[in-house]
């Protein structure tokens, strides 16, 4: 049984009245996508496209030797997602599946065979016990001690829908204090963010701020956690948005709380991924009508507390609010393989 769908989208870049090959993509494009023949005629004539010659155009689209073999294509693609689906159906047959579990004293032989292995992410609540940075970190301590240091964060987000994909121009240079005197006064905003992109742990000036970290767990490589490690800093309000990374990692909150939702990977064919690693959806307020797919995705979610640290097994999407002013600390330095590849996408017009 076809799924109910909205009237198939115009071409983004198609203002003519000519059916020409922008059309006839558009009509294989969505007939692929199983938008009905009479959803697509509308959208068409609504256009400007006579109907005659539209109907005509979507007849012959179905005898099209490229479209057949495009049709060919999608059963493999079907297949790989039914199996991805029914992996997922069995998954949350574990009445334990729904809830993102906070432990402490986890060995390593656990973690790696329920958490690595077993991909599922936890929040592991004894990893910061003796770091320094639990004592020290606060916006005024990184005024005092940093403040006259350059950071990159990016700027004016707020009037970027796809700010996070647009990351590159939302790059600007500002003086941690200055920075550190804006969240505090600016209030609860995902207008501007501190985050892993900086690289400030890369400069020799930060290097105080790694020393503040203690013991890290016995699955990680300490002597590797220089390379490996990110700094974050904002106000509330800040959100990363959905999207996947292309490695594990551990996430510590030193201060302030964060709001992360999780999907599996095994539910990506209904994330709408169409651009490299990025949904388009915002768990927070889903357009179903647009991505009606996402009705189906089981969203897992936790509350991360000052010296908890969140573990994200590979592949898993993750969306991310800041609660409160919060300054986290991210590695990677994993003591297992930890380099993967990805065949994103890079489909910019859908």
């Amino acid at each position: 049984m076809k799924p109910v769908l909205p009237p198939a989208p115009r071409p983004e870049s198609v203002a003519t009245r000519v059916l020409d090959a922008g059309w006839r993509q558009w009509i294989a494009e969505n007939r692929l996508r199983q938008c009905t023949p009479e959803s697509m005629l509308l959208t068409m004539t609504q256009a400007g496209v006579d109907a005659e010659q539209s109907a005509q155009a979507i007849r012959a689209m179905e005898s099209d030797p490229a479209f057949l073999a495009a049709r060919k294509m999608q059963q493999i693609t079907l297949k790989l997602e039914s199996v991805l689906a029914n992996q997922h159906r069995v998954r949350v047959l574990d009445p334990h599946y729904g809830q993102v579990e906070k432990r402490s004293g986890v060995s390593r032989a656990e973690f790696l065979a329920q958490y690595v292995y077993g991909s599922r992410p936890v929040v592991l609540t004894d990893v910061a016990r003796d770091w320094p940075a639990m004592r020290r970190w606060s916006p005024q301590d990184l005024r005092e001690r940093f403040g006259q240091q350059q950071v990159e964060i990016q700027a004016e987000r707020s009037a970027d829908p796809n700010y996070e994909v647009n990351k590159m121009d939302h790059k600007r240079s500002v003086r941690l204090a200055d920075f550190v005197d804006q969240v505090l006064a600016g209030g609860a905003t995902n207008d501007y963010y501190l985050t892993a992109n900086n690289e400030a742990l890369r400069q020799p000036a930060f290097a105080p701020l790694l020393a503040d970290i203690g013991t890290l767990p016995d699955f990680c490589q300490a002597e590797e956690l220089a390379r490996h490690a990110s700094f974050w800093f904002g106000p509330a309000g800040t959100v990363t948005p959905l999207h996947h990374d292309t490695l594990m990692l551990c996430h510590t909150q030193v201060v302030g709380r964060k709001r992360w939702r999780f999907i599996s990977p095994l539910q990506t064919p209904l994330l709408y991924n169409h651009f490299e690693v990025y949904s388009p959806v915002d768990i927070d307020r889903p357009d179903l009508q647009r991505y009606p797919l996402f009705a189906q995705a089981t969203v897992l979610e936790v509350v991360v507390e000052p010296g908890e640290t969140v573990f994200l097994p590979l592949g898993w999407w993750h969306q991310v609010t800041a609660l409160d002013v919060s300054l986290s600390f991210s590695f990677s330095n994993l003591a297992f393989p930890n380099s993967y590849t990805f065949h994103n996408p890079s489909i910019t017009n859908w």
